[in-house]
């Protein structure tokens, strides 16, 4: 392990230094290669004297730390914690140092930056005359904030690990030498690696949360809530143990459809430069979180749980056997054919009709069967088509910040094979029918009354996704990032789901 610790008090014979050299004796007894760097000796301006500190020449010493920053796993910082953040000299290195283009760039996906010292980690050593609790609980901690999370964090370094002590204008020599042991032994404790168990835990969970994207779930289950409800009183539909096991088998097959997902479009993933929330995948094999051997173990073990809860499902009921697994059967294939071979649906231009289907009809299908209901009834099939039809614009939409992306990979959806323009005016289109359904559904009391009440939201919602539709259209602005406009048409959508919902319930 390389290791480089940064002395940023501005004098280097103080707490902090005799600090500094113990955390490097205590790295090297664990076998890390160290190297010091003492701000206080660099010689350079701390000043940003340019428009931007890119035009501002660096000094000898600034080039050389960022050499040393580049050749480092691990980033040690030791100051004294003043006015609740960082000495100046240390301000002053982080605003010459850490530029963009060295620490971070500006891109279009994401939220606009993307750090460039990922994969090291950094440990944040700081002494203060305030009490650390009172620093903690009633400050709030600026410093660190600033440090782990506005800076390091911000330029990729995770995890940053973070010891104060104080106060040190009450500490006896005694104290501070306890201080200082505890300092070496935490540089020992690299022995272990970089991460502790609980780091690369916390590590491990937050990217597979991200893997499994659950910010679509929601809509999932309302739609299957929706059919449970349609079939059953609410106590003897959600109440229900076949409830809660058939949208396990649902979440289930959603988790390895995601992930399914992730794999295939890693070269189209790879490529997007307008990633968000809702489009570009869930980057965590393009970002290293995750590795296609660990990702291809998650679809392994979704797709387990989907067998074992279908399998206990259908034991529930001998006589709904062939029904239930026929739906179940069905809406696995159309979920992963969405990207996995032989159907490769999104590949075919066919994808955006496969979501608009199974996140409608095919959930909702499923929940009314599983309580108890029979699919040859209308009920299910006309709750669907108005809740069909708005999944339209947003799945479409979805596509035109992936499109440059999507055709480089070879990916034929709706947005790459219409275009811009053509996909615009499609989602544009499929907005008119759902505000129209919404109306007729109202009107003529259809699906047993569910839709009352939905036209009063959804009617002037829609007018205004179709006028930011039109917008866009008028630009005549390139494919890019459309944040405000998905974040209409999802919100959009909800209508569609919550109100019946509620209607039902």
């Amino acid at each position: 392990m390389k290791v480089l610790i940064i002395l940023g008090h501005p004098r280097t014979a103080s707490l902090c230094g005799a600090m500094a050299s113990a955390y490097g004796e205590g790295a090297r007894r664990a076998g890390a290669d160290v190297r010091r760097l003492d701000l206080a000796t660099l010689g350079f301006d701390p000043n940003v004297r340019e428009c931007s500190p890119r035009q501002q020449p660096l000094e000898e010493g600034l080039a050389r730390a960022r050499a040393l920053i580049v050749w480092a796993d691990h980033l040690v910082f030791v100051y004294p914690t003043w006015w609740g953040s960082t000495p100046a000299l240390l301000k002053g290195f982080i605003d010459r140092a850490m530029t963009e283009g060295f620490s971070f760039h500006a891109c279009e996906g994401g939220t606009g930056y993307q750090g460039l010292l990922g994969g090291r980690s950094a440990q944040l050593i700081t002494t203060m005359d305030t009490p650390p609790l009172v620093h903690r609980f009633i400050y709030g901690q600026p410093g660190r904030r600033a440090m782990a999370g506005a800076t390091l964090g911000f330029c990729g370094v995770n995890p940053v690990r973070y010891l104060a002590f104080g106060p040190v204008k009450d500490a006896d020599s005694g104290q501070r030498q306890r201080w200082i042991e505890r300092v070496r032994l935490q540089g020992r404790r690299l022995r272990h690696g970089r991460r502790t168990p609980a780091e690369w835990l916390g590590h491990k969970t937050g990217a597979w949360l991200k893997a499994m994207r659950l910010q679509f779930y929601p809509m999932t289950w309302i739609a299957y809530a929706m059919g449970a409800l349609a079939a059953a009183p609410p106590e003897g539909a959600l109440g229900s143990g076949v409830f809660w096991l058939g949208y396990l088998c649902l979440f289930s097959l959603e988790v390895a459809t995601v992930l399914v997902n992730d794999v295939v479009d890693f070269q189209s993933d790879r490529r997007n430069r307008f990633f968000s929330t809702f489009t570009g995948g869930s980057r965590v094999l393009v970002d290293g979180l995750l590795s296609l051997r660990e990702v291809q173990a998650g679809i392994g073990a979704a797709l387990g749980m989907f067998a074992l809860a279908t399998g206990w499902l259908l034991a529930w009921d001998a006589a709904a056997l062939a029904y239930w697994t026929g739906a179940l059967a069905a809406l696995a294939v159309l979920a992963l054919g969405y990207t996995a071979s032989p159907l490769k649906l999104s590949y075919r231009g066919l994808g955006e009709l496969d979501v608009a289907l199974t996140h409608s009809i095919g959930v909702l299908l499923c929940g009314f069967m599983f309580a108890g209901g029979d699919w040859r009834d209308p009920l299910p099939w006309l709750l669907s088509v108005p809740l069909l039809l708005a999944i339209f614009p947003s799945i479409i939409l979805s596509g035109i910040p992936d499109m440059q992306a999507d055709e480089a990979a070879g990916k034929g959806t709706l947005a790459v094979r219409l275009g811009q323009r053509g996909a615009l005016m499609l989602a544009l289109g499929f907005t008119v029918l759902a505000v129209l359904a919404a109306a007729a559904w109202q009107f003529f009391g259809l699906a047993g009354g569910a839709y009352a009440g939905t036209a009063y939201a959804a009617v002037p919602h829609g007018a205004w996704l179709a006028w930011r539709i039109g917008q866009r259209l008028k630009s005549g602005r390139p494919p890019g990032r459309i944040d405000g406009l998905m974040a209409i048409s999802l919100t959009f959508l909800l209508w569609f789901g919550l109100v019946p919902l509620v209607r039902l319930w």
